[in-house]
């Protein structure tokens, strides 16, 4: 761990730290709104959603569990386990790679894609309740793009 004893800093400024606050606080208050929605459905989780999407957008419908790690940000732990509950609601299955016998491929099933298909219909209309009511294109525009920034590796 490098040491940082020497590191002079200077404090974020009132405004950034009301941007900070502001960020973090909407992103919780959405994305529940957006699970409670979910749930009022009767379907599963957002995080299930967001590892549907990635393989539908899969050459193939597969991908390995570390592909689908990094394109949705989920904890290797969390991902296992959520593969798991995927799987035994035959949403997924797994194949093995025949390349290396020891990995596998996590692969979309048609039931994955229907629900997929499904929580879109609702997802969709949760973000234009949460988000598209609130905000014009132009807003959401730079709003995305002041985020891009945000999530450039310094």
């Amino acid at each position: 761990m490098p040491d940082c004893s020497d590191v002079k800093t200077t404090p974020p400024s009132p405004a950034i730290t009301r941007a900070w606050v502001r960020l973090m606080r909407t992103q919780q208050i959405v994305l529940a709104a957006i699970e409670q929605d979910f749930k009022s459905a009767g379907l599963p989780p957002l995080s299930w959603y967001d590892v549907l999407l990635e393989l539908a957008r899969a050459a193939g419908g597969r991908l390995r569990p570390y592909e689908i790690e990094e394109r949705t940000l989920l904890a290797q732990h969390n991902l296992s386990r959520l593969l798991d509950r995927m799987e035994k609601a035959g949403f997924v299955h797994r194949e093995v790679f025949s390349e290396d016998g020891r990995g596998r491929w996590v692969v979309i099933t048609e039931a994955g894609s229907t629900m997929r298909d499904r929580m879109w219909t609702v997802y969709a209309s949760a973000l234009q309740r949460h988000l598209g009511d609130k905000l014009d294109d132009a807003q959401a525009d730079q709003l995305a793009e002041l985020l891009a920034l945000l999530s450039r590796k310094s």
